[in-house]
């Protein structure tokens, strides 16, 4: 049995360097896995010291790394 893969989900963006409160759900396509790769659904996700740094504006993602929280 196959799900439907939508084209856009709720990813959490960092827009501006700050404190939690700089942290806004916002929509995003649905990343297509490429080849060996499978695409996994998130129910939950938790934070690490790179991703609040990163929000502080102390930490750029790493090179092809997206810009949304969650190395």
């Amino acid at each position: 049995m196959t799900a439907e893969i939508p084209e856009s989900m709720t990813a959490i963006e960092i827009r501006e360097p700050g404190g939690p409160e700089v942290l806004v759900p916002g929509e995003m396509a649905v990343p297509a896995p490429g080849p060996e790769e499978v695409l996994i659904k998130v129910a939950a996700a938790g934070v690490n010291r790179p991703d609040a740094m990163q929000r502080a504006g102390l930490y750029p993602p790493p090179p092809g790394a997206p810009e949304t929280p969650g190395l």
